[in-house]
């Protein structure tokens, strides 16, 4: 048994452990919670290992060291602990996320070794709601997108991502790791869309789930229907899918200078609970 503080990767017993953890905040840890759930805490099928921080034998923290670095219910202890071997391993993610306070307590400490960061998004409020709005009819036109329409639906994606994170996702691969993404949601029924003659004009996902929570995610506008209330319709439509087939509570989190995204998200009944973090490689 051990009887003090150390960091090491979880193996695939100890899954039982790791949920306990990730139990702990359902809407915070969602995402990590999904792949968990699905894949175990084998490495080849999580796509990454999943870090344990250990005090007198007992799992407290976790940290998703993957294409993303995830803290998770960690504690300062623990981010030192994450941090270090993090830097001894050399920077392998693309992206740093996680609560606010954690991720920029993690941040300040890989900083000297991993930056500068191509970009650091310091509060993206975490935003949350249980039940449908009153006020806000969804739009009967967005449908799921079914599996022959990834010719369809993938213009958008592309466009959606290269938007929010400044790169483009084909970058690299030429796009074969995102595509897969974007098929895997399609096949899931987690993908959502308004088409019109051939085009997506709005368009989200449901990214992550478990029977807790779910997160929608890539919500997007074509740039020329902006401005008409389709955010808000559209998203109607896929909260009412989320919540009566997915999961009791929906979350998301949206960047804090997006004042228009914040606002449409509010008329449709989210409520900002939290913050996360970001950081950009």
């Amino acid at each position: 048994m051990l009887t003090t503080s150390t960091t090491r990767v979880l193996e695939p017993g100890e899954l039982d452990a790791a949920l306990a953890v990730l139990d702990r905040d359902p809407v915070s840890n969602a995402f990590v919670a999904a792949r968990v759930q699905v894949a175990g805490l084998d490495p080849w099928r999580l796509g990454g290992e999943m870090w344990g921080w250990y005090t007198g034998g007992r799992l407290e923290s976790l940290c998703y060291a993957g294409a993303n670095l995830v803290p998770i219910c960690a504690t300062s202890e623990a981010v030192r602990g994450f941090a270090e071997r993090a830097r001894r391993a050399g920077r392998r993610c693309s992206s740093i996320v996680g609560p606010a306070d954690t991720t920029a307590e993690l941040w300040s400490l890989l900083q000297p070794s991993w930056g500068p960061a191509r970009e650091v998004r310091a509060h993206q409020p975490l935003m949350v709601t249980t039940s449908m709005p009153a006020g806000v009819p969804p739009d009967p036109l967005v449908r799921r997108i079914r599996k022959d329409e990834m010719d369809v639906i993938m213009p958008a994606c592309v466009a959606m991502f290269t938007e929010e994170v400044g790169v483009s996702p084909l970058a690299g691969d030429g796009g074969l790791l995102y595509q897969a993404r974007v098929a895997e949601l399609v096949t899931a029924g987690r993908s959502f869309a308004r088409v019109e003659n051939g085009r997506v004009v709005f368009k989200a996902e449901i990214g992550a789930a478990t029977p807790h929570a779910c997160q929608i995610q890539g919500v997007w506008v074509a740039p020329e229907y902006r401005g008409r209330g389709l955010s808000e319709t559209g998203m109607a439509a896929v909260l009412n899918y989320a919540l009566h087939e997915v999961a009791p509570v929906v979350s998301l989190y949206v960047n804090d200078f997006n004042t228009a995204a914040r606002a449409a998200y509010r008329r449709v009944g989210f409520q900002e609970v939290g913050a996360f973090m970001s950081v950009l490689f």
